[in-house]
Order: C-alpha cells, then sequence, then structure tokens
C-alpha cells in the first residue's frame, strides 16, 4: 500500500485542536495494522516540514494528473490518495488500507457539505480510466469517480460504526477544513461526537461546557492526555486525607477537579490521534480503583471509628456492592464483546442515574449541605446494592434470552 498526501490546498488548511494537517495524517496511518510502504507528498510547493517517513515527490498539472501520475509509477500496488485540507475518520482510512479478498478494488468515499465537502480515493494504475480528464483537487476527482463508477462508493454501512471505547455507533466523518470557520464546526463536530453514548448525567449534561473549553486550553498549549491524566491521579489521591480528617470542602474541590478532567484527559487523546497504552491503563485504572478509597474515607470523616459502626458497615457494604457490580459488568462484557450500557437503548439510559462516582459525589454533596452526610452515605449504599441487583438481573435476562447487541444504543 502506498499513500499519497496532496498538499495543492495545504495553504488554506486549518489545525484542529492544535494538530498540524499532515500530523494529523501522519497519527491517523500509525494506527493502521500494517504501516504502508510509502508516504507521498506532492503539491505546487514542498511543505517546510514533514512528518518522519514522508518523502516529497514531484507531480505537475492538476489533481487529474497528479493523481495518474502516481498510479503509474506504484507499479500496480495499490495507492490510498488523500487531501492534506481534509480530515478523515481513521476508520475509513483503515478500511480503504485494508487487505480483503480484491485488493485491488477501487474505493471512493466523500463527505461533507458545501465549503467542507471531501473526498479520498483507493486505486490502482487499473483504475486509471475512471478519472476524470481533469479535477481541480482529489474532492473532484473522488466524486467524478464515484459517479462514473457508483460500486466503488464507501456506504456509511461499509465501515463499521460500533466505537468501543465510547459506547455508541457513529458513521464514519470526513470533512474539508479550509478555512477558520470550517475549522470551528468541525472541531466541535468532533469534540461532541467523542462524548461516551452512555454515561452519568454530570458528564453528559453539566460537564461538556466546561469541558470544551479546557480541551480547547489543553490543546492550544500542547498539554498531553498523559499529563492531564496524572494531574488527575494526584488530585484523586490528595481527596482521601482530605475526605478521612473532615475536611469536606477542599476534599470535594479535589474530587470535582478530578471527575472534570477525567472528561477532559481521553478527549485530548482522541481529539488529537495521541492515545497511548500507559495513559488507558492510568485512566482506567485509576477509575477503577480509587471510589473504594473515597468511601472509606467519606465514612472515617463522617466519624466512623468501629468495626460496628452503623457507618463503617454502610462503609463496608457500599464497597461490597461496588465490587460486586464491577464483577458483574466485566461478565457482561464479556460475554457481550461490549459493555452492558451500549447492549440496548435502555440501557444507556440507565447509565446516566445508576450507582457510579459521579453519581455518589452529587449525593454526599447535597448530603453535607443540607447536614446530612451520613444520611447520604447510607442512600448511596443502598443505591450502589440496587445498582448492582438491577445490573445481574439485566445481565441473567439478555443472556437467557440470547439478545445480541443493538446499534440503536446512543
Amino acid at each position: 500500500m502506498i499513500v499519497w498526501i496532496d498538499t495543492a490546498a495545504l495553504g488554506s488548511a486549518r489545525p484542529l485542536f492544535g494538530l498540524d494537517p499532515l500530523e494529523r495524517i501522519a497519527r491517523t496511518l500509525r494506527c493502521l495494522k500494517r504501516q504502508p510502504d510509502r508516504v507521498l507528498v506532492s503539491g505546487p510547493e514542498t511543505p517546510p516540514r514533514l512528518p518522519v517517513g514522508f518523502e516529497a515527490v514531484a507531480a505537475p498539472g492538476d489533481a487529474a494528473e497528479r493523481i495518474r501520475a502516481v498510479l503509474r509509477d506504484a507499479a500496480g500496488a495499490p495507492v490510498l490518495l488523500l487531501d492534506a485540507a481534509t480530515v478523515v475518520d481513521p476508520r475509513l482510512v483503515r478500511y480503504l488500507a485494508q487487505d480483503d479478498a480484491t485488493p485491488a478494488a477501487a474505493r471512493a468515499a466523500v463527505g461533507g457539505e458545501g465549503a467542507e465537502r471531501a473526498g479520498v480515493l483507493r486505486l490502482t494504475a487499473a483504475d486509471a480510466g475512471l478519472l476524470p480528464q481533469h479535477a481541480d483537487d482529489l474532492t473532484a476527482a473522488a466524486e467524478a469517480v464515484a459517479t462514473a463508477a457508483p460500486a466503488t462508493v464507501v456506504a456509511p454501512d461499509a465501515v463499521p460504526s460500533f466505537i468501543v471505547n465510547l459506547r455508541r455507533s457513529l458513521p464514519y466523518y470526513l470533512f474539508g477544513v479550509r478555512s477558520p470557520a470550517a475549522a470551528r464546526r468541525v472541531e466541535r463536530v468532533l469534540f461532541d461526537w467523542n462524548y461516551k453514548g452512555s454515561t452519568d448525567f454530570m458528564t453528559k449534561w453539566v460537564y461538556p461546557p466546561l469541558v470544551w473549553r479546557l480541551v480547547r486550553l489543553s490543546t492550544a498549549t500542547g498539554l498531553s492526555a498523559n499529563a492531564i491524566t496524572i494531574l488527575s491521579v494526584i488530585l484523586t489521591f490528595a481527596a482521601v486525607p482530605l475526605f478521612a480528617t473532615g475536611a469536606f470542602v477542599a476534599g470535594l474541590a479535589c474530587a470535582y477537579a478530578m471527575s472534570v478532567l477525567d472528561s477532559v484527559d481521553g478527549k485530548v487523546a482522541r481529539l488529537t490521534l495521541s492515545d497511548t497504552a500507559f495513559g488507558n491503563v492510568l485512566d482506567h485504572g485509576l477509575d477503577i480503583v480509587h471510589p473504594p478509597l473515597w468511601y472509606a474515607a467519606w465514612a472515617w470523616g463522617l466519624g466512623a471509628r468501629e468495626a460496628g459502626d452503623p457507618l463503617a458497615i454502610a462503609a463496608f457494604l457500599l464497597i461490597a456492592f461496588y465490587v460486586g457490580d464491577r464483577l458483574v459488568l466485566m461478565v457482561a462484557k464479556a460475554r457481550f464483546g461490549r459493555g452492558l450500557h451500549a447492549m440496548r437503548s435502555l440501557d444507556a439510559a440507565v447509565r446516566t442515574w445508576i450507582a457510579r462516582r459521579n453519581v455518589n459525589l452529587v449525593v454526599i454533596t447535597a448530603g453535607l449541605l443540607l447536614g446530612q452526610g451520613e444520611a447520604a452515605l447510607y442512600l448511596i449504599c443502598f443505591w450502589q446494592g440496587a445498582t448492582m441487583l438491577w445490573h445481574a438481573i439485566r445481565t441473567a435476562w439478555l443472556v437467557g434470552t440470547g439478545a445480541q447487541p443493538a446499534e440503536t444504543a446512543r
């Protein structure tokens, strides 16, 4: 596989979330299971700086002529044709680059509207006849190929739409980004699409305006997702002794800051295509480990000192219900190949209100503000037990009925 990037429109291309257009393509290509044999870049002028592994090559003429020249030089190998002024979903790139029963099959994808119209192609020298005589840019060439050979068009459902870590189904995206206005709109679309399909009400409705500003600030200043996650870790564990000593105001400040940053780090990683194994382990590991520490600290800070104290018993049960709930969800994920909350619209809706860290955080905050911290802890304990029971019953029912995942869960 050879990748060719047309940089004729690079001068009008706009960065997204602080990421240079060519660097975004480079990171997208790194997501491929099999790396391209060559990555060629051509246009009227050679960019002053190219990502590692990119080669500048001469290709005179309009887009159609440049494409024909690249196909001739590819010696029959498939060529993935991209535009530097286009943002392409990595899932679409993987689909176009994959080896299949007909690796020479021509494919065309076109997306966006108006000034944001964009196209990508996968062709071989044998497909040169599908190209128009002249084309101003790659998008025009892709539209012409799609018209000349409709069977080449990549249908929205041809690319797997379910995104495991977002627990939702989304069609692939393809946008031209050739103006500041287009960049702002596309950034907002990508930000909204990177929210999980099932999450708690705080993350869904309360945090987004703040998270949007923090994501913009982080990407503008070059703050990495891993750095944000590390800050989350610090805040998480700083909250434990504060809760335990009864300094609930300071503890809650750390807790809510961590809760917001937990939304920021993942979005920065996905929007800048900078996911790392270390970051994922750290982020998800933190999400699993810290709630029991907070729950125990809440009980201690509220006055629990002996094993027989009702608050201590509530904290013990709360942690036991939490662990049991996690185990049930692990069984469900192993059985269904995805999280339980991505199975049906009902499961996604229930996820909004079940006992999880953010929901429990709001309950304990309300209890403390009302001078009913102990009652709030008992309520959280009850709600966590009910959540575990619901998940166990729901999982058993779905398994018993042989239910399969429904792509309608949002």
